[in-house]
């Protein structure tokens, strides 16, 4: 006869256990494929789970063990392409590993970003990965899983502490890279959009483009440096803003290609030429940059290469064969990767950069 279960009532192994008339042992044992319970048990107590709704409370069985298999995230915004990869980078990994996800956006805010450290420390999270958000100045609400020794590593937008680990690109050079790029195709006047310069990420691109026209004995104009929240609203305004410069730049790097591809559309709505008035450059080659016309240059930011290397690291640590404190820093390679947006002189193409 088939068991009818009490959709309200959590079945336990003593109801499945009452029903074959056996001990809670047993059946514990059986569902855990114990071998000191014949096939034949087995598999009338995996037959009685099924029929009677079982679930298996894993949670409760690892606490007893002080692990979740839980990994905590925490993204300033899930909207991304970039973030999207990195996640897909970090899901693969932690599958393999049989650890669970607990994903979180701060929407860009240390208000919100507090509030989901809070949360996934009361869900008692093996470890937590973090990208800050633009407006966080201290990681004090992360206190309590650095005091705690629960690992904490920052990914793309980190904060150097000395018991966490950050795992970036070299972004002065990238944008230093990009920089010299728009200079070889003969830009003179370029203008650099940029993010809160509070983030290590934009605040190091700045730098790189700021290195590259010491290097090629151009002014640094701060005039020439408007900081924006990186949006399709904030590439509209920017561009705007430029349109009204006198003398127009020549060139544009823009530190994520969200921002640059809107920049583009307004710049062609004005009737500039891209690139023969302005040369643009973006940065994260989303795929954006390949659907935009001309194809947008931009330096390709390994977001799932970045996300499989978080995860494996706090795995490791976990795993007692890692020390994470060992490791301040981790770079991973960026590279250029030049498209007809900026490309006004094919034959000066760097010989150590990717052309597509």
């Amino acid at each position: 006869m088939q068991y009818i279960s009490d959709t309200k009532k959590e079945i336990t192994i003593y109801d499945i256990a009452k029903e074959l008339n056996i001990s809670p042992a047993t059946v514990s044992r059986g569902l855990n494929d114990h071998p000191a319970v014949s096939k034949n048990t087995k598999k009338k107590i995996t037959k009685m789970a099924q029929e009677m709704g079982y679930r298996s409370n894993t949670f409760a069985s690892n606490l007893r063990r002080q692990r979740t298999n839980t990994i905590g995230i925490i993204v300033p915004r899930l909207n991304s392409s970039f973030m999207s990869s990195v996640i897909a980078g970090m899901e693969k990994v932690a599958n393999e590993a049989g650890y669970n996800l607990l994903i979180s956006q701060s929407l860009e805010t240390e208000k919100k970003e507090a509030t989901n450290a809070q949360t996934m420390f009361n869900s008692r999270v093996d470890g937590l990965l973090v990208s800050l958000a633009y407006d966080t100045e201290s990681i004090a609400h992360f206190d309590a899983f650095i005091n705690k020794g629960i690992p904490l590593i920052f990914f793309d937008r980190v904060f150097n502490h000395k018991q966490c680990t950050g795992i970036i690109i070299d972004n002065v050079k990238a944008a230093y890279d990009a920089t010299t790029h728009l200079i070889e195709q003969g830009c003179r006047r370029m203008v650099h959009i940029t993010g809160n310069l509070k983030r290590n990420v934009y605040a190091d691109r700045l730098k790189g483009y700021r290195h590259a026209l010491m290097d090629h004995e151009l002014e640094y104009k701060k005039s020439a440096v408007i900081e924006t929240n990186l949006s399709e609203e904030a590439g509209r305004s920017a561009t705007e803003q430029i349109l009204q410069m006198n003398p127009l730049p020549d060139g544009i790097f823009v530190a994520n290609d969200t921002c640059a591809v809107s920049c583009m559309q307004t710049l062609k709505q004005a009737g500039i030429s891209i690139p023969d008035d302005i040369a643009v450059v973006g940065f994260n080659n989303d795929p954006v940059s390949r659907v935009m016309e001309p194809n947008l240059t931009t330096v390709n930011y390994p977001g799932y290469e970045m996300g499989e290397v978080a995860v494996r690291n706090l795995i490791n640590h976990l795993n007692g064969s890692l020390d994470i404190n060992s490791t301040n820093t981790i770079i991973l390679r960026s590279e250029l990767v030049i498209r007809n947006s900026s490309l006004r002189k094919p034959d000066s193409r760097s010989n150590n950069l990717k052309v597509n």
